[in-house]
């Protein structure tokens, strides 16, 4: 549990309300707030640090509270968590596999996050930290589409009992709909971070929705989109990256990876 001090600076980064209630208003409120104001960024796990502040729930809130900094999903979902649970909801984290290339990733690649709420039976599905992600909660269950500005999401029945995650018709990740620590994911953690297969090692990506579109920096090519009309920018040198990171995200970083490799997550 945080203390009072720490969540009201964690509701100040988001710009977002003290809720009044533990209703799904509060819920998406709180959603939509982090995911339009912390971006999903992986840039320190390019740097090949140990040291380097990776953690999971609390140990990352200095680097999304005091340092304005994004994560990845361990460390954006995990303090989400956090922060969740000590405002009073009922909250539990899940894990996933993500898609890519046709291929789901590890398992317990992806966290994301079960909240019930005082005036639903239906959980919600939060998730503050993928890419490709929705603004709003979705509702916990298969079975027909949901609206959200960054498309139409769908839950699905898959094997195993799991669920799979569709936007706009294309599957994202499959979740895995049984409650975790968030210990759980500290072995995988130390994959992303270490195996020479890691997809974070090999793509440098700086992702965040805005109101009306997405911003992203992958490795030196600045795409956004608003308003349906997507553009793309490759930047030449060091300082436009720094100078991007700083303008869209408010990131100010000591220093690059040594490689700035382009791709998406």
């Amino acid at each position: 549990m945080l203390d009072p001090t720490t969540v009201d600076a964690y509701l100040r980064r988001i710009g977002a309300k003290r809720p009044e209630r533990l209703d799904g208003k509060a819920l998406a409120h709180l959603h939509e707030r982090h995911v339009l104001s912390v971006p999903f960024e992986n840039v320190d796990f390019a740097f090949g640090r140990p040291s380097l502040p990776v953690g999971l729930g609390e140990p990352a809130l200095e680097k999304i509270i005091d340092r304005g900094r994004g994560g990845c999903c361990y460390e954006l979902n995990g303090a989400f968590f956090t922060l969740l649970r000590s405002l009073g909801f009922d909250v539990e984290p899940m894990g996933g596999r993500v898609l890519e290339d046709g291929v789901f990733g590890p398992l317990l690649g992806h966290l994301c996050l079960r909240v019930r709420t005082e005036d639903s039976a239906v959980p919600w599905l939060a998730d503050v930290g993928y890419g490709r992600a929705f603004r709003f909660p979705l509702r916990l269950r298969a079975g027909g589409p949901q609206q959200d500005p960054q498309g139409t999401f769908e839950l699905a029945e898959a094997p195993r009992g799991d669920l799979d995650l569709y936007r706009d018709g294309e599957l994202q990740y499959r979740l895995e709909p049984r409650t975790r620590e968030l210990a759980d994911f500290a072995p995988t953690l130390w994959w992303f971070r270490s195996a020479d297969d890691s997809p974070f090692l090999a793509r440098q990506v700086c992702s965040m929705p805005t109101p009306t579109g997405r911003v992203t920096l992958a490795g030196r090519t600045l795409t956004r989109t608003e308003n349906g009309v997507r553009t793309q920018e490759e930047l030449t040198d060091d300082a436009a990256v720094h100078a991007a990171y700083r303008t869209w995200f408010g990131i100010e970083l000591d220093a690059l990876p040594d490689s700035q490799t382009d791709g998406e997550l």
